[in-house]
């Protein structure tokens, strides 16, 4: 699925049109996205968690050339699913 299928199912289900679906899907994304910058997290019980992970630097390799290269530390967006996703899948 991707968004414009998303958009056409939150339309679909909540009996609105593919337009404000479109808005309140774009108002959710922003949400999350701005709480993430601010380091915040995201909880939506039953669906699960977004939060901010820290990927510390290291040294990798090109696997062209072999050289070894400077891995920058870097802030990463992370997802823990909630039971209720999870029991729904199983």
């Amino acid at each position: 699925m991707n968004k414009t299928d998303l958009i056409d199912h939150i339309a679909q289900q909540a009996d609105i049109s593919k337009a404000a679906a479109s808005r309140a899907l774009e108002a959710v994304i922003g949400g999350v996205k701005t709480t993430l910058k601010k380091g915040g997290s995201v909880t939506l019980v039953g669906f699960g968690t977004f939060a901010v992970g820290k990927r510390t630097a290291r040294i990798g390799r090109n696997p062209r050339t072999g050289d070894e290269i400077k891995i920058k530390a870097a802030k990463v967006p992370k997802f823990r699913p909630g039971k209720a996703l999870k029991d729904a899948l199983n």
